[in-house]
């Protein structure tokens, strides 16, 4: 077996000593922050970002889930110009950093009381534009969409467990008619950052 890419696996190391040591998810991701920062920070990551492939039609490449503490490492790769979905993570936390590129966070809220079935209204709240190194929280149930800049763009995804087919249903709002959609997260594709 090829030996893991040594910055990748300092990370999870990093990553594993936080989750032992502390147990509130919230000051587990807040700790993860700084070191997902210096990961997406990584010159070599950065290169070999470029030869990732395209995780367009609702695919994440899947980097590491840990066995004992259940994070996962997901990774996608955009077009220009991609248009994202507004959806929701459930009950997931989430890290989201550029490792190259330039992308942008939109976050939304909920508007309406939530009385009507199948239904809600969500306005745009605030959008960040992101380039290489720039790192987001986004807590659970938080609404929220990426959407690609001018160029090819990629990023690494730490999750506070993995999500993906029949794991757990996430919602996806349409701000033009309202209507929400329940669906299971992106197709995971094994993919591993090795020397």
């Amino acid at each position: 077996m090829a030996q893991r890419l040594p910055v990748f696996q300092n990370f999870i190391d990093e990553l594993r000593a936080i989750w032992a040591a502390e147990p509130d998810m919230a000051t587990r991701m807040e700790r993860a922050k700084p070191v997902l920062e210096r990961l997406v920070m990584d010159a070599e990551l950065k290169e070999r970002s470029k030869t990732w492939p395209s995780t367009e039609g609702r695919k994440n490449l899947l980097l590491y889930v840990d066995e004992e503490h259940e994070f996962a490492v997901n990774a996608v790769v955009r077009v220009p110009g991609r248009t994202g979905s507004v959806h929701d993570h459930a009950n997931a936390w989430v890290l989201y950093g550029v490792v190259d590129g330039t992308e942008s966070l939109e976050r939304w809220e909920r508007v309406d009381d939530g009385s009507k079935a199948g239904f809600a209204e969500v306005k745009l709240k605030s959008v960040t534009t992101g380039s290489q190194g720039k790192v987001d929280i986004v807590p659970p149930y938080d609404i929220h969409s990426e959407q690609g800049g001018p160029t090819r763009s990629a990023a690494l995804i730490l999750r506070s467990q993995r999500l993906g087919e029949g794991t757990v249903l996430q919602k996806q709002f349409d701000p033009k008619t309202g209507a929400i959609k329940e669906q299971y997260g992106p197709t995971q594709v094994p993919f591993e950052l090795t020397m």
